[in-house]
């Protein structure tokens, strides 16, 4: 683990903090690397459940990339096959929410656009600014924005690099839900409970299914969500779900 990166598990929840205030978040190549080992953890402990990134402090979510470390890359191949903490959280098997505090800019933007449940606070600030240094996204950017916010939007944020506010975020469906500030944190574990508390196989297969509906053609999207719902009916924990609603009690999930 990096020492800018703190990494915990409790009640079935995953907590990533992404921990260098003084630099706004900004994504360093150890930090990368830890946020990647903090994915596989995740993916295959049977204790984890869901899963939140934040940002330490209240600045920023973060940065993205550290820009001071992008000229350590030898080559362009070197820096195009670099280790993609982004591709990490899209590889994440659990259900993912960011908690956006602050600035998301960036890498910082596509790391909560790779996540799949956004909440952010009223002083969060999303940008994708890399065209104002000569370069564009390469982390999902254009993808996530195209998918998020539609194609006209998406081509105001990256042809400017401008920054847009909280509420506009909102209005433009890149995120779900804005609250004040002191109010982020316990509004995301709210949420995350409320996973944790749901059938773990079921969470995690409803989030196949929701990537299969967004990129499958619509006859084929149903077909793997029916072959998917009679996995997840095979389970015991749909047995326990089923005979917990017939004896009118809260059912106890084992992930099994």
């Amino acid at each position: 683990m990096s020492a800018n990166l703190r990494f915990d598990i409790a009640a079935h929840i995953a907590t990533i903090v992404l921990d260098r205030p003084d630099k706004l978040n900004a994504m360093t190549p150890d930090m990368a690397a830890a946020l990647v080992d903090a994915i596989a953890t995740c993916n295959t402990s049977d204790d984890v459940r869901v899963v939140i990134v934040t940002g330490a402090g209240e600045r920023a979510f973060s940065a993205g990339s550290d820009i001071s470390t992008l000229d350590t890359y030898a080559t362009a191949w070197d820096f195009r096959n670099r280790q993609d903490y982004c591709d990490a959280l899209r590889g994440c098997r659990k259900p993912v929410i960011a908690a956006i505090n602050g600035y998301a800019l960036g890498g910082g933007l596509e790391t909560a656009m790779a996540c799949d449940i956004r909440i952010a606070s009223t002083s969060a600030r999303f940008a994708a600014p890399e065209i104002k240094l000569g370069w564009i996204g390469g982390g999902g950017m254009a993808v996530g924005l195209a998918h998020s916010v539609g194609m006209s939007n998406a081509a105001l944020m990256l042809y400017t690099g401008e920054m847009i506010e909280a509420d506009r975020a909102l209005a433009w469906g890149l995120v779900s839900e804005v609250t004040a500030p002191d109010a982020l944190l316990p509004r995301v574990r709210e949420i995350a409970g409320q996973i944790a508390a749901r059938a773990p196989i079921a969470a995690e297969t409803a989030k196949l299914n929701l990537r299969a509906a967004h990129q499958m053609p619509f006859d084929k999207a149903i077909e793997y969500e029916r072959d998917l719902q009679a996995i997840c009916f095979a389970t015991a924990d749909a047995a326990e779900g089923r005979a917990a609603f017939a004896q009118r009690r809260a059912p106890v999930f084992r992930r099994r």
